[in-house]
């Protein structure tokens, strides 16, 4: 179980640095943001790839974020039962919901995504805009990288729930919700 332990440490690692570090795109969105609006209404002057950068950082921040969000246990849910379940019940739904629900989803979304991202590369698909980004195709390979990212993390998942069920791992303390 070692060896499985070091993967899930390994997985938890990438996603939680990828995490911090995309982070940081909610404050540059703020920052181009505040410039548009002042360059548009102060100075009178527009700029489309600087509107574009800001759904491409919303895009990217979302997306590749998303296993640094299920690493916390961050994703909204219903958390009614699962609150109050002891720590083996709760790695029974873990484990149950990452193998019969997530997976499934993150192997669908990865599925049939990939034509779309592929022919998006084959004509290195770019803004519609003439002084837009022409980078389209890069944004639309995020959505593979959530998908593998958010599919890692339930392996990780799957992992710990395993060995809370084997008695070799102890459950983390889960912080209170924010009410």
């Amino acid at each position: 179980m070692t060896a499985l332990a070091r993967i899930a440490r390994l997985i938890d690692a990438v996603n939680e640095r990828t995490g911090r570090f995309f982070s940081w795109a909610a404050i540059l969105m703020v920052l181009v943001q505040f410039i548009v609006v002042l360059q548009r209404y102060v100075f009178g002057i527009g700029s489309i790839w600087a509107q574009e950068s800001i759904v491409y950082m919303h895009g990217l921040m979302f997306m590749v974020v998303a296993g640094y969000t299920l690493l916390h246990n961050a994703h909204v849910r219903v958390d009614v039962f699962y609150r109050t379940m002891s720590p083996a019940k709760k790695a029974y739904v873990d484990l149950l919901g990452t193998v019969l629900l997530l997976w499934p989803v993150c192997f669908l979304i990865f599925y049939v995504a990939f034509p779309y991202v592929e022919a998006s590369w084959a004509v290195r698909e770019g803004s519609r805009e003439t002084s837009g980004i022409q980078g389209v195709y890069l944004l639309k390979s995020v959505i593979l990288v959530f998908a593998v990212l958010l599919a890692l993390q339930g392996l990780s998942t799957v992992i710990h729930a395993l060995r809370i069920l084997s008695g070799a791992e102890q459950p983390v303390e889960e912080a209170s919700p924010i009410l």
